[in-house]
């Protein structure tokens, strides 16, 4: 599986790649976690909003810091 988080780098960005990493732990899945930071990059993605959460190609959270519980949903019906 292959996460993205997408935005700038800013507090709200961190937040969610923490929660991203803890939701993973949690559940004990194997996953690459990387960093997209050029906007023209995320927004190519369909990236509208930061931070946004891409897993596998597909935009599944955006525009606020979700919760572990949140990430931990939408990983598990990836």
């Amino acid at each position: 599986m292959k996460i993205e988080i997408a935005g700038p780098g800013c507090p709200r960005c961190k937040a969610t790649e923490k929660n991203v990493e803890e939701a993973i732990k949690e559940l004990g899945i194997d996953a690459e976690v990387t960093k997209l930071t050029n906007v023209a990059e995320f927004a190519e993605k369909g990236v509208m909003f930061t931070p946004a959460v891409i897993i596998d190609g597909k935009v599944r959270l955006s525009g606020r810091i979700p919760t572990v519980d949140e990430i931990k949903e939408v990983l598990s019906s990836s």
